[in-house]
């Protein structure tokens, strides 16, 4: 992900698996600092399948966590 500051808006979404090739839910609309503190909060197999969404940027957040 491109530098941001904790204040940058995002998007923190659910990526799930579905017979249709997964559907995105999303979880919050929220500065990064929020999106990173409820993505730690979910079970690690949801874990894997969060992703924040900046205007111009995805990521997913193990890859954002785990340097």
């Amino acid at each position: 992900m491109r530098s941001t500051s904790d204040s940058t808006s995002v998007r923190l979404y659910h990526l799930a698996d579905g017979p249709e090739g997964g559907a995105a839910q999303t979880l919050l609309y929220g500065t990064l600092a929020e999106a990173l503190h409820l993505a730690a909060q979910q079970p690690e197999e949801i874990q894997a399948d969060l992703f924040i969404a900046t205007d111009n940027d995805v990521v997913a957040y193990l890859d954002l966590i785990d340097p």
